[in-house]
Formats: C-alpha cells, sequence, structure tokens
C-alpha cells in the first residue's frame, strides 16, 4: 500500500514531579492509544512552530516554554481521515506546571479522536501494557532525562511498523 507522506511535531510536556502529559486517542486502523499533543505540520510550518501551535490547540495552554530541545524522532504508519500516511514525527521536550487543559476542547479534541488526558507519573507509564504509548520507547526516553536538563542526545528511532491494535473503548 502507497503511503502519503505527513511530517508532524509533538510536545512531551514534563511535570516537576517527572510525570508526562499524554492524549488518549481512538484510531480506527490501530485503536486505542496515548500520544503526547502535537499533530501535522501546517503549510510553511516548521515541526517546532507546529508543536508550539498544536499543543496550544488541544490544551488552551499558551504559557509553555518550548525551545526545540528534541527528545526522539520516529516514524510510523497509520490512516489519517480514510488517507494512509507514513509520519514523521519530532517530538520535543518540554517542562511545565501539572495542569488540566484550559477552555472548552470539546469539539477540538472529537475532530482528533481524542477521548481524554491524564498526566502519568514515571512509574505509571513504565507499567503501561494495556494500551499502547506513542512513541515507542517513551519511558526509556523520558528517564534518560536529567531533572535540571536536556536530555543527553535526541534519540532517532527510525520507522516503527506498529502492530494494529483492536481494542476499543469501554462504555
Amino acid at each position: 500500500m502507497r503511503r502519503s507522506p505527513r511530517q508532524a511535531g509533538r510536545v512531551a510536556l514534563v511535570a516537576p514531579d517527572g510525570a508526562v502529559f499524554l492524549f488518549r486517542h481512538d484510531d480506527a486502523e490501530l485503536g486505542i492509544h496515548w500520544a503526547p499533543p502535537g499533530g501535522g505540520l501546517d503549510p510553511g510550518e516548521s515541526p517546532l512552530q507546529a508543536a508550539r501551535r498544536e499543543l496550544r490547540e488541544e490544551t488552551g495552554w499558551v504559557d509553555v516554554a518550548l525551545d526545540g530541545t528534541l527528545l526522539c524522532r520516529w516514524t510510523h504508519d497509520f490512516t489519517r481521515i480514510g488517507v494512509p500516511v507514513r509520519q514523521h514525527d519530532d517530538v520535543f521536550l518540554a517542562r511545565g506546571p501539572r495542569r488540566d487543559p484550559a477552555g472548552d476542547l470539546t469539539e477540538a479534541h472529537a475532530a482528533d479522536g481524542i477521548l481524554g488526558w491524564r498526566w502519568w507519573s514515571p512509574a505509571e507509564l513504565a507499567a503501561a501494557d494495556a494500551e499502547a504509548v506513542w512513541p515507542p520507547r517513551l519511558p526509556e526516553l523520558l528517564a534518560a532525562v536529567p531533572a535540571d536538563g536536556p536530555p543527553p542526545a535526541p534519540v532517532d528511532l527510525g520507522y516503527v511498523p506498529l502492530t494494529p491494535r483492536r481494542n476499543r473503548p469501554r462504555p
């Protein structure tokens, strides 16, 4: 199957206690999974600009400082709005307070297949096995980041084929 190329920027937002903010998504091809805020580039945007915009659109937060520190890159396949894509994600690291999303984001979340959100402690993230977490190796990548500094170097995960997960949301 031929897939259309797509670039995206995401934000791994880490709270002072080490928890990371993730959205719970439902995808027809892959099922339920958790991923950092982010999405595809608009025309003329860089991955960092897209990550900033998507974080604002998906959380309502306008005060998160994103300095361009790259946590990882990876490439994966999925179907977006009926179109098979091969997406290259740049995942940026940011630090911020643990809080709820701001404003009414119901429509924006519904359009993106977002079912919910939560802050994951490092232990919870490492123990997650019932539902997929993107990017792969996220617990390991975040554990390597010093509490007061950038990661030692961004990790290129390369192409990661994803196993379809047919789990559906519980009523």
